[in-house]
């Protein structure tokens, strides 16, 4: 059983501070159905590789009590010593537990860092289907490579096993792979090595928190990490709903009216959605994405423009989608209108194949609502997966704040946003990202401009090239 981690963040060797083993030692652990051992078959400063190889005892496995088993000889011939499974969990939980909770003495700043990693399971049980890698993995930011095995190689008739080898591969905090690692591996095999309690209810639930609720296969994700134990996964979904929901409502009692009430004066709101509808006109788009949808306001103004032949609104609150559907009365739309509008509940940091195959996308004053560390995953999302063809993105000017009198100085517009840029900062990040993507990028004021301060919005307009 062996999980090999790998990166090309430089120096690569900060892995080996990361994971708390030292590159130069080979270190073997103790733990109740065998040993683990860490060891790196490749340090460099361009590329560092770890692995994590489980020796698990079969003896131990038998004398172990409870263990059902479907036939007579289950308890000496099955694939358990082979195969990643809950016993893999448990060695990343063990060996590397300081690492998954995103401590790091030595380089503190880097473990809540996105970097790009890789991880391959060299045996995996994907009894659900190949398709399930992806649809598991890939909503997280990863792209997978897979390659199954035959069940005898010397005997192909006899077909494919389950039996894959995995690699996955993103741009995560460390903390963030073998979290998602350790909950999702035993998801893959179906199955554990010890009794499924309620104790596993809460574990799912802390290891799944800012990710779980919103994945769209939690609902089996939940099922099969608690074998299929229905008291169990009911309670765990009933709790990820009410987190999901809270966590829409706290998003939404973060009241808008002091930004509203800034921004009133300026018509600032009607002047950004002017801008980008001229903008989307322009582009000769008819296929329209507009992530963070929030309440409605530029969708409902999309719908009266002809040229846009599909309309998509996307926002993780599903309060926001309610409220969204209520504005533009979806339920009483006629036909032909309500063919062209679609709201779907999705977060704007994992892979979501939805927002694929679409000319444009707006994003108006989203960004500033991410965490830092989360706008990486965004960016890929975004730039690298759904690919529109034009993306009109708009976002706060920080410069400008000066001039509202009734703004505190060194306080931003509103108290959910994670930060806000000046024109300086929204420049490089727009063209970094644009250069990393094949975009070309031009940038607009909206709003009155100042001479020294700019405009109160920035807008970054994304062609790709």
């Amino acid at each position: 059983m062996l999980l090999t981690i790998s990166t090309d963040y430089q120096p690569a060797t900060d892995l080996g501070f990361l994971l708390h083993k030292h590159p130069d030692r080979f270190q073997t652990f103790n733990l109740s159905f065998g040993q683990a051992h860490v060891f790196y078959p490749e340090t460099g400063a361009e590329c560092c590789t770890a692995c994590l190889l489980l020796d698990v005892d079969p003896v131990g496995m038998v004398r172990r009590r409870g263990r059902e088993q479907s036939f007579l000889l289950g308890q000496y011939v099955n694939d358990r010593p082979y195969v990643a499974s809950s016993f893999l969990s448990v060695a990343i939980s063990q060996v590397f537990g300081t690492a998954m909770l995103g401590r790091c003495k030595d380089r503190p700043e880097l473990a809540q860092t996105p970097i790009p990693l890789s991880a391959r399971l060299e045996v995996l049980p994907v009894r659900a289907g190949e398709g399930f890698l992806h649809r598991l993995f890939e909503p997280l930011g990863y792209t997978v490579e897979a390659r199954r095995h035959p069940l005898d190689e010397r005997f192909p008739e006899w077909g494919e096993s389950p039996y894959h080898s995995v690699t996955i591969r993103g741009t995560r905090t460390l903390s963030e792979l073998l979290t998602h690692l350790y909950v999702l591996v035993p998801v893959f095999d179906n199955e554990k090595h010890y009794f499924v309690g309620e104790d596993e209810v809460e574990k799912l639930l802390a290891k799944g928190a800012g990710w779980l609720a919103q994945h769209p296969e939690r609902d089996a994700i939940a099922r099969r990490y608690l074998r299929h134990r229905s008291a169990l996964y009911r309670q765990a979904l009933a709790r990820l709903v009410e987190e999901e929901q809270i966590e829409a409502a706290e998003d939404e009692s973060t009241d808008r009216q002091p930004e509203d009430m800034l921004e009133k004066p300026l018509s600032l709101n009607e002047q950004r959605q002017g801008a980008v509808l001229a903008v989307l006109r322009a582009a000769g788009a008819r296929r329209i994405l507009d992530l963070g949808c929030g309440e409605g306001k530029l969708l409902q103004e999309l719908l009266k423009e002809p040229q846009f032949e599909r309309i998509v609104g996307m926002d993780v609150s599903m309060q926001a989608l309610q409220r969204a559907s209520r504005r533009l009365a979806y339920e009483r739309l006629p036909p032909i209108q309500r063919e062209r509008m679609e709201l779907i509940h999705g977060s704007l940091i994992y892979r979501d194949s939805r927002v694929a195959g679409f000319d444009a996308a707006a994003v108006v004053e989203v960004v500033e609502h991410l965490d830092p560390p989360r706008l990486a995953a965004f960016e890929r999302v975004l730039f690298e997966f759904a690919r529109p063809g034009t993306v009109v993105l708009t976002t706060p000017n920080r410069e400008y704040n000066v001039l509202w009198e009734t703004l505190p100085a060194d306080r931003f517009r509103h108290s959910d946003h994670r930060f806000e840029w000046t024109r300086a900062e929204f420049h490089d990040w727009a063209d970094r990202i644009a250069a990393r993507h094949g975009y070309s990028v031009r940038f607009l004021p909206v709003g009155p401009e100042e001479e020294r301060f700019g405009p109160p919005t920035q807008m970054g307009v994304f062609a790709l090239e």
